[in-house]
């Protein structure tokens, strides 16, 4: 009895192993992007500039064409308006989580990718330096598609799009203010597969 178990513990191995070296793409990924951050409205009540952001997200395929993403991310908008009388900017800041589809255009290697994610992030109110305000963390959510466009054996870029929507509360003077950050992003991305 115990051969057999020890056959079938070594068949069942092999057949594991053989899977595995067969997959042609990588499970893991490191994705670096960055760039211009639009947002569609106005926040608490004045008008964003174009801002900049980046993030860092890892990323891991545990199905096909499926796989969950996260990572952490900054963005930062001026203005030419007051906020309560002073000169200010806007940093977003805090984590991106949530699952990525991917799938090949034809045949060619280049792919589409569609991601639907939450966000746990804060709004800081900056003057210079200084943090005047701060929303604290509060949940979001995001959205996104572009392409995967391979370099290499193992690295490639993706530019696309994103939409993130936070929002928060602040105490501005004894009056409670929220501020609802929607934003749209054009970025460009490097990735890494391992």
């Amino acid at each position: 009895m115990k051969t057999k178990g020890l056959i079938v513990l070594a068949i069942t191995a092999l057949l594991t192993l053989n899977g595995f070296g067969q997959e042609k793409e990588s499970r893991f990924a490191i994705e670096l992007n960055g760039g211009a951050s639009v947002a569609t409205r106005e926040l608490g009540g004045v008008d964003l500039n174009t801002g900049l952001g980046f993030e860092t997200v890892f990323h891991y395929r545990f199905y096909n064409h499926l796989g969950a993403y996260a990572g952490w991310g900054w963005n930062k908008f001026s203005t030419d308006d007051d906020f309560g009388g002073n000169k200010v900017d806007f940093e977003e800041t805090g984590y991106v989580f949530g699952l990525q589809f991917k799938h090949p255009i034809g045949t060619s290697p280049i792919s589409y990718y569609a991601r639907f994610g939450g966000l746990y992030n804060h709004i800081e109110i900056e003057e210079g330096d200084d943090i005047i305000d701060d929303t604290g963390h509060g949940l979001g959510f995001q959205i996104a598609a572009g392409v995967d466009i391979p370099l290499g054996s193992s690295w490639s870029i993706n530019p696309g799009l994103k939409f993130n929507a936070i929002s928060g509360d602040i105490d501005n003077n004894g009056t409670k203010t929220n501020l609802n950050l929607n934003y749209v992003m054009i970025r460009i991305g490097i990735v890494k597969n391992f």
